[in-house]
């Protein structure tokens, strides 16, 4: 796999689509805590950073010992891929548009974020990143590795951006923001989808 231009600019991109979720929660819990401090800051945006790092890698694990033993599944990878973030892209948009409709936000942060509340925050905003293992199959393991940590710093800086524009102007950005997260990923499907059919 060779690391260069397009390898960082899509691992960025996929951070940016993914991490959304995240920043719709981050919107919420700076607005529930305006008076977060700093430590605070770099936990919440720290634990989402680590799970967006973690699922691909996981998902990324499974599908790459799965291709070793079936090397017939590659073939497969670029349809895969288009369908996966498809499906979580235009799922993402159909959320941002629903969530538009609502005349309030509907997420329960009536007291300060707790340990077990983030973790669960976490899991919830990155359990779509687990399916970009297949996205990411045809990477070698560090190749894999770089990607998952540009995905995690990615979330890092937009949750950061998230708790500090929520204490300022609160949740009105939320459904946007998903809106645009969905569709960077139906985009980089696309993309994945078409570099694998010509690369055949």
């Amino acid at each position: 796999m060779n690391l260069n231009f397009m390898f960082f600019l899509n691992s960025i991109l996929l951070g940016v689509g993914l991490a959304m979720d995240a920043f719709s929660v981050s919107l919420a819990n700076g607005m529930n805590e305006p008076g977060m401090r700093r430590h605070r800051v770099f936990l919440i945006t720290g634990t989402f950073g680590a799970f967006q790092a973690a699922m691909p890698l996981i998902g990324w694990a499974f599908v790459h010992l799965a291709i070793e033993k079936f090397m017939a599944f590659r073939k497969f990878v670029p349809w895969i891929a288009l369908a996966l973030l498809l499906f979580i892209g235009g799922k993402m948009i159909a959320e941002g548009i629903r969530d538009r409709a609502k005349p309030e936000d509907e997420t329960e942060f009536g007291r300060k974020l707790g340990i077990r509340l983030l973790l669960l925050q976490g899991i919830a905003t990155s359990i779509d990143a687990l399916s970009v293992g297949f996205t990411i199959a045809e990477y070698d393991w560090l190749a894999a590795l770089i990607a998952a940590v540009l995905i995690a710093v990615t979330t890092f800086f937009i949750c950061i951006a998230g708790v500090l524009l929520g204490r300022k102007f609160g949740t009105w950005l939320s459904w946007r923001a998903s809106v645009l997260g969905g569709a960077i990923l139906v985009i980089i499907g696309i993309e994945i989808f078409i570099k694998g059919l010509l690369l055949k």
